[in-house]
């Protein structure tokens, strides 16, 4: 694309000189099939990092909880809310004879009892039934609660932690990435949630890499988007602005303002702010009345949305009266289980619910357009054809992406230096 002056989108390769240590070459496509790689990444990756369980509002009263399946972790997790309002997380594991205790993927409880033999806790993990206890042998109940999970608690999305000794707090783990966002209405953008899941059949990571480049979209979703994230002078949807920010990644991304969309998708569009209709606004005087420096930092009137992918895989992304997350859970080297939800306000009215709902329905239609290229991508890798991936400057975080979890592999002793 030939530079014109005063287009922010025309300059060439403008990161790499920032990121130097992310390299400019080809990329190994070995992670992406290897089943040893993949066992490197359970072990030094996903069992170290701080992994998004749920939000606060999926368990809102004393006794309410949810189980966390994390195969990749060789792990269930349970998270419950306490009786003074806080968290707290378990394996989901009975002390006595390993039994699982929690089957259901949420409830409500006074009490974790063990279906095989009657073994009780209490919301803190405490041993507090035992039958037949007299027959056992040296039983100290206060030594044989459930094995807790570290929790923690940010802008109300719940995350867990399986080490036993976490390197860092939630907090330091999450870092500057979190704090650009301190004043986002997280809690009255939550009351109507949507939610979709799925298992894709290609290792996480790719699916992961769908959703970190835009450079896709004009030909992806050509005829679901066909040019609200285009423009003559962005004919390439670059970004607006990038950058790695300690473990993680954010990005803003473009709105074509001039975007002309359907009769039926003007008359959702009007009656509330949505997902799909983030393209359409003035990014500049959205961003600013949501308050966060992390959002829209360059002040640019094109801006749509704020992409944040938070290490290893779950990703953000917040704009005017709504925000979107994903998260991929891998299930095995060529398999993962794709989590994605839609939030919105607690819709006031029938015309505010449709709006909600019709943008529902369009995200889950270009999710699906990603989800079946992405199987094709993995069955083709398969054949070995293509050693490596070609990356451009807009494709950084996919190089920010192989280049953490290596790092990291290695300072939690699975590769050498």
């Amino acid at each position: 694309m030939t530079a014109v002056e005063g287009n922010p989108y025309a300059g060439n390769k403008r990161y790499h000189d920032i990121y130097p240590e992310m390299g400019t070459g080809e990329v190994s496509t070995e992670p992406y099939y290897s089943e040893e790689y993949y066992q490197l990444e359970k072990e030094y990756l996903f069992k170290k990092c701080w992994i998004n369980a749920c939000r606060l509002e999926q368990i809102p009263k004393a006794g309410d909880y949810i189980v966390k399946e994390l195969p990749v972790c060789d792990t269930s997790v349970i998270v419950v809310r306490r009786k003074d309002g806080g968290v707290n997380a378990f394996h989901n594991v009975c002390s006595h004879r390993g039994n699982k205790m929690a089957y259901e993927d949420t409830g409500n409880i006074r009490s974790f009892n063990c279906r095989f033999h009657g073994w009780t806790y209490d919301l803190e993990g405490d041993l507090v039934v035992v039958p037949d206890e007299e027959n056992y042998f040296d039983l100290d109940k206060s030594c044989l609660g459930l094995t807790p999970v570290s929790a923690g608690e940010w802008q109300g999305f719940v995350f867990i932690n399986v080490d036993p000794n976490p390197k860092e707090t939630l907090s330091e783990y999450l870092g500057d990435l979190a704090k650009g966002l301190d004043g986002y209405p997280f809690e009255e953008t939550s009351g109507q949630v949507y939610t979709f899941e799925t298992v894709v059949n290609a290792n996480w990571k790719l699916v992961k890499d769908a959703f970190q480049e835009v450079c896709h979209t004009p030909y992806q979703h050509n005829r679901s988007l066909p040019d609200a994230y285009i423009s003559e002078a962005n004919p390439y949807t670059r970004f607006i602005d990038m950058a790695v920010v300690g473990h993680h990644a954010r990005a803003s991304l473009f709105g074509n303002m001039e975007h002309q969309p359907s009769p039926l998708a003007m008359h959702a569009y009007g009656h509330g702010a949505t997902i799909a209709s983030a393209s359409m606004v003035d990014g500049e005087e959205v961003s600013a009345a949501l308050a966060p420096p992390g959002i829209n930092p360059t002040g640019s009137s094109d801006w749509s949305f704020e992409l944040h992918v938070f290490f290893p895989s779950f990703f953000l992304a917040l704009t005017h009266g709504s925000y979107f997350t994903h998260q991929f859970i891998p299930l095995g080297v060529d398999k993962t289980h794709w989590f994605s939800t839609t939030c919105y306000p607690t819709p006031t009215t029938a015309a505010e619910r449709f709006s909600q709902e019709y943008s529902r329905v369009m995200f889950r239609d270009i999710m699906n357009e990603d989800g079946r290229q992405i199987e094709e991508t993995q069955s083709m890798l398969k054949s070995g054809a293509k050693k490596t991936f070609v990356l451009k400057d807009e494709e950084l975080f996919i190089r920010q992406g192989l280049w953490q979890a290596h790092k990291m592999i290695v300072e939690n002793g699975g590769l050498p230096e």
